[in-house]
């Protein structure tokens, strides 16, 4: 059986990765920060991706046939003035993940986002496209990627979008606003590809046996704006709940915020279709999927 280490086992993907990667096939060591582990069903351990010797240690003893990096600082307007801490967990943190899994001879799948783009194109990123943060998440992700690309030496570095599953994301902030009104104002003004952990999680387990190593785009086909995005979610739910768009200007007067949101973040698959020809779901079907299960 393939022993696959899997930082951020608490978060959305780490937890639908648990759920997709076949046990028959994966024994899956499951790793957090010491304060999430707690929250995990499963056992696992503690560990600081930013410690270089402690994930070289670690990934030395258990010699894993895989490492798949699901830990992020994803606090996008924190990090604005938490630079230091941006840069140790999403720059550092996958560097080392990199040195120790070349040291160990095993695969490694970086996780990345859409935010390492400038968002103000008008046609889908491609994975050839040149990155141009203006945040400084998208800025240390991209980071993280290069650190990847330096040191790691079977590598998939997937950039994902729009990220819901199992805790807190869009989804389920729309559902709880539901339970008290009647309407919500929503951007309109920004697009990107709404995308389920399960349907990501589906993704990695399709890649991680193969060779083709490189950097992906992964998200749910089809796009759509936050307000377009609410209503779906309202309509597939059954809430009656009026969506009232609004541009993001007048969001941020309402709700400011420090860093700033792509207006333009649709990911094309390209490397995909080159590929391995692999075909995430729809948008639409992911989300009712979820809904389903939720």
């Amino acid at each position: 059986m393939k022993k696959v280490i899997l930082t951020g086992a608490a978060g959305q993907l780490g937890r639908a990765l648990q759920k997709v990667l076949s046990p028959a096939e994966y024994e899956l060591v499951l790793t957090d920060t010491a304060a999430a582990v707690s929250a995990l069903d499963a056992p696992a351990t503690a560990l600081d991706i930013t410690d270089n010797e402690a994930v070289i240690a670690f990934v030395d003893r258990t010699k894993p046939y895989a490492i798949i990096n699901c830990a992020a600082y994803t606090a996008v307007d924190a990090q604005e003035k938490d630079v230091d801490l941006s840069y140790k967990i999403n720059a550092l943190g996958p560097r080392n993940l990199s040195i120790a899994a070349a040291k160990a001879g095993a695969k490694l799948v970086h996780i990345s986002t859409d935010y390492v783009f400038a968002g103000d194109g008008s046609v889908p990123y491609t994975e050839f496209d040149t990155p141009a943060p203006k945040s400084v998440y998208g800025t240390t992700k991209l980071a993280g990627e290069e650190f990847v690309k330096q040191f790691a030496k079977e590598f998939f570095i997937i950039r994902t979008a729009w990220l819901y599953g199992e805790g807190k994301n869009f989804v389920r902030t729309m559902l709880n606003l539901a339970e008290t009104r009647d309407e919500i104002s929503v951007v309109n003004d920004q697009t990107g590809n709404p995308t389920s952990a399960m349907e990501l999680a589906r993704l990695v387990a399709h890649l991680l046996p193969t060779q083709e190593y490189g950097l992906y785009h992964g998200t749910c086909e089809g796009s759509c704006s936050w307000a377009d995005f609410a209503r779906e979610i309202f309509r597939l739910a059954g809430k009656n709940v009026t969506v009232k768009g609004v541009t993001s200007k007048e969001y941020a007067a309402m709700n400011p915020a420090a860093a700033p949101r792509p207006a333009f973040s649709e990911l094309d698959k390209y490397m995909l279709r080159l590929t391995t020809g692999y075909t995430m779901a729809n948008w639409h079907d992911a989300l009712e999927e979820y809904l389903k299960e939720a």
